[in-house]
């Protein structure tokens, strides 16, 4: 017997929309028949409206909580009720900002303890590769995170430290033997200390700070370290023509490595960044041009893979408002609300389909972490769906965001798109938390 099943006129089902009845039982999809099938006795109905469509839940594995420790720059209860409210049904924490950061089994458990009981969509773990732990990511496997981060150069925060070229070797090794992804942040250390150093309040001089040529040589080292261990490794958020070009060859190569990106770098153009809005620094930086075009036909050809949040929030003091320097601001963009009718917008004016934008933060994301059951609406599935009226504008207001502190670079912008309404393991959600702390081993 069906649970609940819900009618859509218009469902995301194998890569294109088609009328369908989702049958629930519990938290799967028991099948996905007709729309006009008889109903099964019993069951609660869910039916769309005209306007609307279903999806599967979006899948975010970029997002900062960063509790314990930071929980005044975000937690787990006001990261996980913006993702919903974003049509993100499961996220992945990042092993930073939080201290202590998940570089060990102690701190996973302090991170799963701060998120028990308050988190709103599902939740998932990421692991830190910093120097000294390659003897720890084994009993960090174990307990269930999905994949590690590491930074080629300093992170922003002390306590999570780069890995240098023979660590990133080594980190990579042990991936391989464990089985398990390296996130990387790829950005070449030494290129970006030769670079004039972030100052003042023009955009202009940031950029020149992080130029494109440390993205590329970072992700040529990171290819060459994948391609000589085996080790799986994954480029978190590309941002250039050029990382574009050596992450294409080397999967031509058969090495073994993807790549994400987010939708500040496929929406915003520089050129519309006033002076001093240090809202919208980020590292690596918005480069917009001809780097997000390259970005966009990366993504139509498969080359990245999914498009994810970087939800990196920070009190508005410490964007350095007032003084408007990209030198002193954090760098960081909130954003994991907001994705879907960001990119949506952005898509429609360039003739993309919804499908191909779903596909990019759904299935593309979870199948870089093997998150099996998430990201598609089958039989067999987890029953995480997302209503969606995909031809709504809407102004993003900063009262209706439910992250930690107000401040997103999308605020009073026009946004075409609204998430309705969204079930998550089979029931919709409600205001009390109903996510579940998701594990490797129990994927």
């Amino acid at each position: 017997m069906s649970d609940l099943v819900v009618l859509a006129n218009r469902a995301l089902i194998g890569g294109s929309f088609r009328p369908a009845a989702v049958h629930v039982e519990g938290r799967r999809i028991a099948m996905v028949r007709p729309v006009d099938t008889e109903l099964p006795t019993g069951a609660a109905v869910l039916r769309l409206a005209d306007d609307e469509v279903l999806l599967p839940g979006l899948v975010d594995t970029h997002v900062h909580v960063n509790e314990p420790g930071r929980t005044h720059w975000e937690g787990y209860d006001t990261a996980t009720q913006a993702a919903l409210a974003g049509g993100v049904t499961t996220i992945l924490d990042m092993p930073l900002n939080a201290i202590p950061p998940t570089v060990d089994t102690a701190a996973l458990t302090l991170k799963r303890l701060a998120a028990d009981g308050q988190s709103h969509c599902h939740v998932g773990f990421l692991g830190g590769a910093v120097p000294g732990n390659a003897d720890r990511l084994a009993e960090l496997v174990q307990a269930g995170v999905f994949g590690f981060k590491c930074f080629l150069l300093p992170s922003g925060v002390d306590e999570f430290a780069p890995l240098r070229p023979a660590e990133l070797t080594d980190a990579l090794g042990e991936i391989a033997r464990l089985g398990s992804l390296l996130m990387v942040h790829a950005e070449d250390a030494l290129t970006i200390a030769d670079a004039p150093p972030a100052h003042g309040s023009r955009y202009a001089d940031y950029l020149a700070s992080r130029p494109a040529e440390a993205e590329e040589i970072a992700v040529g080292a990171v290819a060459r370290a994948a391609a000589r261990t085996g080790g799986r490794a994954h480029v978190v958020h590309l941002s250039t023509a050029a990382g574009v070009s050596v992450l294409r060859a080397a999967q031509r190569a058969g090495v073994r490595i993807t790549a994400e990106t987010c939708p500040h770098y496929l929406t915003i153009d520089p050129a519309d960044i006033p002076d001093g809005a240090t809202q919208f620094k980020c590292c690596p930086p918005i480069r917009g041009g001809a780097d997000a075009d390259a970005l966009w036909q990366a993504l139509a050809d498969g080359v990245v893979g999914a498009v994810v949040s970087d939800h990196s929030p920070c009190p508005p003091a410490m964007k350095d408002l007032d003084a408007g320097d990209f030198g002193t601001a954090w760098g960081g963009i909130s954003s994991v609300q907001l994705g879907l009718p960001v990119l949506w917008t952005a898509a429609r004016q360039r003739g993309v389909p919804l499908s191909d934008v779903v596909r990019w933060m759904s299935a593309g994301p979870a199948d870089i972490v093997r998150l099996a059951g998430k990201g598609r609406i089958q039989a067999g599935g987890d029953a995480d769906l997302v209503i969606f009226a995909p031809d709504v504008e809407r102004t993003v207001l900063p009262g209706e965001l439910r992250q930690r502190h107000y401040l997103t670079p999308y605020n009073n912008q026009t946004v075409t798109g609204e998430i309705r309404r969204v079930v998550l393991d089979g029931r919709p959600v409600t205001d009390e938390p109903g996510g579940r702390l998701l594990s490797w081993e129990d994927r």
